[in-house]
């Protein structure tokens, strides 16, 4: 609250996170590495922290934030793995899937929850866990609409160009992939280029 001299808003509140996201936990089906290894290799089938193979189908279709649910949750100063993902793909058991309600959008959470330390709603000595309902017992400051909605349309158009950078990105990737073997072997013969 320092911009705000110490006072919350008249118009902020203070909630928990439940008023703010959706989950998608129930929609998952995770596949045994087995079931994985004779399927085409097409869309990213993620974990608690990252794309662990790519099989042919997906569950998901959009944007959304996944937050390490099971195994390794936090960083080690307590913040969340997170994974900001798009277009299609699959996820095992051991991400929660998160989308935003009541203005927040996906790209909001994403910052809110890079920014908030989860340390303490972490349980299992083990293996560590962030359970749905202790994340959805978290609280936070929530804005008012019309400063959701002023924050959302700054943060809206950097999202969008790092989503068309990754995309550009993966098609360069692509085209290095396909080219280079190529190159190698002598099937192209790039002596004769000018850079």
């Amino acid at each position: 609250m320092k911009p705000f001299n110490g006072k919350m808003p008249p118009d902020w509140q203070l909630g928990t996170v439940s008023e703010i996201i959706e989950l998608h936990d129930s929609k998952r089906i995770p596949l045994s590495s087995r079931e994985r290894a004779n399927l085409t290799k097409i869309y990213p089938y993620y974990g608690a922290t990252s794309v662990m193979d790519y099989v042919d189908r997906y569950l998901f279709d959009g944007i959304y934030l996944l937050l390490g649910e099971d195994g390794t949750v936090v960083d080690d100063k307590g913040f969340p793995i997170l994974q900001y993902v798009e277009g299609k793909f699959w996820v095992n058991n051991h991400a929660h899937i998160i989308t935003g309600k009541n203005g927040f959008t996906v790209e909001t959470l994403y910052l809110l929850f890079s920014l908030t330390n989860v340390r303490s709603i972490v349980t299992g000595a083990v293996q560590p866990k962030i359970s749905q309902a202790n994340l959805n017992n978290v609280s936070v400051v929530i804005p008012s609409k019309a400063e959701l909605s002023t924050f959302n349309s700054i943060v809206q158009p950097i999202f969008s160009q790092i989503r068309n950078l990754r995309a550009e990105s993966d098609r360069l990737a692509s085209t290095r992939d396909i080219l280079l073997p190529r190159l190698m072997s002598g099937e192209i013969d790039a002596a004769n280029i000018q850079l």
